[in-house]
């Protein structure tokens, strides 16, 4: 019970703060997991973000899922869910609920400017540390540096799954020493969890949940990516204001930017708290499924050197990923002054030569937001 609630209250925190999207996320994750807690190592973590690369459905989520499920088994995949994703969920029930305007508290903009600027401290120092440790060959880093600038360049949705696919190429031509004892049996669970994922797409059940569930298997790239598969179905119900008013939030709260299926959801039920429910249970179940599907299969292949080689290569194109996230839009939409800058260094200064842990800056972030709003007003 004790670790379950501390699994719990690990993932709900970074779930209350994780602002700036999935790059970010997998930043958090990298310095509370691997860091700090170090329920991983460098290398497990590296698996399981090259995983969620090639499944589709909500990348940071799926990782943080999985953590939860080598910590605890399923049952610690589903807290880790919950937890990180239940901030978000309620902020979404709530505003779809029209309880609040996020838009009408000064205030809380400023602390939610200030957890910008704290996801680009934290994804700078995941950039920098996972490209020391995966970057480690000239190869690698011209993989890193030739997705970053592919994605800067060209920001279109299909680009980042492009430039993994070359990089999982560039892995597996590489020559490697024959490989012994590695089991390529695929496990009964894997069976199990694959046949559970077909079987929903094809069973009818309500209507809200199968378009969301549909929709979650198709999204390959991301929270944006999910728009115009969720458009077509609830854009005509909710009403276009609606719809960009809910996209819109579900980039300015903390969490997985799924749960703008949890604001569609909402307004699209008699009853607005089943309806979130049952979007949000549609949306993240098909990538959860794929990724039990997966895991243990995953874990056994990534023995055989050639398929260890596609994953280092994957994993440095993911740092070129998310070093251009960094820059845009982490970087561009949340420094938007000299203060902002100066404030970056510092968070960076205290992550890194002071060693301060992310709650700590997440308490001094709070604090130095309401701050800077009483100086300002």
């Amino acid at each position: 019970m004790k670790s379950a609630l501390s699994l719990f209250a690990t993932f709900f925190v970074l779930g209350c703060t994780s602002f700036g999207g999935p790059a970010a996320h997998l930043g958090y994750f990298h310095q509370r997991f691997v860091k700090e807690k170090q329920w991983l190592t460098e290398d497990e973590y590296g698996k399981l973000l090259a995983l969620s690369q090639f499944l589709p459905g909500p990348g940071s989520s799926q990782v943080g899922f999985a953590i939860g499920l080598n910590r605890m088994g399923l049952l610690g995949g589903i807290i880790a869910f919950v937890a990180f994703t239940l901030p978000s969920f309620l902020m979404m029930l709530v505003l779809a609920m029209g309880f609040i305007q996020l838009s009408e508290q000064d205030w809380l903009q400023s602390i939610i400017h200030g957890f910008k600027l704290l996801a680009v401290v934290v994804v700078l120092d995941a950039v920098l540390g996972m490209g020391k440790n995966f970057c480690n060959t000239k190869t690698k880093q011209l993989i890193a540096v030739a997705t970053a600038i592919a994605v800067l360049l060209a920001p279109v949705a299909y680009i980042p799954l492009i430039c993994i696919a070359v990089a999982a190429a560039i892995g597996l031509s590489q020559q490697a020493e024959a490989s012994n004892n590695v089991e390529w049996k695929v496990p009964k669970s894997a069976w199990i969890f694959g046949a559970i994922f077909v079987a929903f797409l094809f069973i009818p059940l309500n209507p809200i949940f199968n378009q969301s569930y549909t929709a979650g298997s198709l999204v390959f790239g991301g929270g944006h990516v999910v728009l115009p598969l969720l458009q077509d179905y609830f854009a005509a119900s909710v009403g276009e204001s609606a719809f960009i008013t809910g996209y819109a939030a579900a980039q300015a709260i903390p969490g997985p930017m799924f749960t703008f299926a949890t604001f569609l959801g909402a307004l699209s039920h008699e009853s607005p708290v089943l309806g979130a429910l049952l979007a949000t249970a549609g949306i993240f179940l098909p990538g959860f499924l794929l990724l039990l599907t997966f895991h243990k299969l995953w874990n056994n292949l990534s023995h055989h050197n050639r398929i260890n080689n596609m994953v280092m290569a994957i994993n440095a194109s993911v740092v070129g990923l998310l070093g251009a996230t960094l820059y845009n839009p982490i970087f561009t939409s949340s420094v938007m002054s000299p203060l902002d800058f100066a404030w970056v260094v510092a968070g960076y200064a205290l992550l890194k030569f002071v060693g301060l842990k992310i709650l700590w800056l997440i308490a001094i972030t709070i604090v130095a937001s309401l701050i800077r709003f009483a100086l300002t007003t």
